[in-house]
């Protein structure tokens, strides 16, 4: 029948010596190797799910609780409807930068606040210093006359 050789790899492999053993691996190592691709196929995988959008975003101390039941009834709806922030075409869903859901929703309208906050200076969070009287161009105008406003107090509390 002939010699039992072929070429393997563009080498020649000869009977019993095998592509392991043409890579340059010691023939006691044969056998570790398999046995550890073997438990690495056969290890399952952890589903972690989708990284949370909350990672690296601004918590305020007072939170969702905070926001929802300050933040939202003096800061976001102001008695003035020319100074609220959810009136139609402006933080809708669909307006400008800032958008909130309709009907609100609370967990995903903070975090879309989120966004929008500074945790280690409150008071440079452009989710203030958008809507607050000379400080960043705002085009729905200015919104808080000032520091003195009480929504800005409010405002700065959450952080407390």
């Amino acid at each position: 029948m002939g010699s039992r050789t072929s070429v393997v790899a563009g080498r020649l492999a000869r009977p019993g010596v095998g592509v392991v053993s043409g890579l340059g691996l010691r023939p006691g190592l044969r056998p570790r190797l398999w046995l550890g691709l073997a438990l690495l196929a056969g290890c399952p995988t952890v589903d972690l799910g989708d990284t949370p959008t909350e990672i690296g975003l601004c918590n305020p101390a007072g939170g969702l609780a905070y926001f929802q039941d300050q933040i939202w009834p003096k800061y976001v709806v102001r008695s003035d409807p020319k100074t609220q922030c959810n009136q139609a075409n402006c933080h809708i869903a669909g307006g400008n930068g800032l958008d909130f859901p309709d009907p609100v929703d609370y967990a995903t309208a903070y975090k879309r606040v989120q966004i929008y906050l500074n945790c280690g200076t409150p008071s440079a969070s452009s989710f203030l210093t958008k809507p607050l009287a000379g400080i960043d161009a705002h085009s729905g105008g200015d919104i808080f006359s000032g520091l003195s406003d009480p929504a800005v107090q409010v405002f700065l509390d959450w952080f407390q």
